[in-house]
């Protein structure tokens, strides 16, 4: 009897830790029930040429078209399609203003 391949979580970083991308486009959406918010999330396309969907942590955020940003594994719960995080304070992304 054969083992089940377990699926990769994280399947667009290509089994790295952290992947280099350029934001597509940067816009906000709204989480699921019974969560209330206007999330910021950016479409990123990575050096292994896939696009993603990833979350910018924190309050408030430099990045626009264009931003080289450095993507994480980590999905956000109560956004459907999320899988991804970018790391704040790397490349072109500030980090968070205290």
């Amino acid at each position: 009897r054969r083992d089940k391949i377990s699926k990769v979580k994280t399947a667009a970083l290509k089994g790295s830790p952290q992947r280099r991308g350029v934001c597509t486009r940067v816009y906000t959406t709204t989480p699921r029930k019974p969560n209330s918010a206007l999330r910021k999330v950016a479409r990123v396309k990575l050096t292994s040429q896939v696009e993603v969907t990833a979350y910018i942590p924190g309050e408030g955020h430099n990045l626009q078209e264009h931003s080289m940003v450095l993507v994480r594994g980590g999905r956000v719960k109560d956004l459907p399609g999320v899988r991804y995080k970018i790391i704040r304070g790397s490349l072109d992304t500030q980090g968070v203003k205290n």
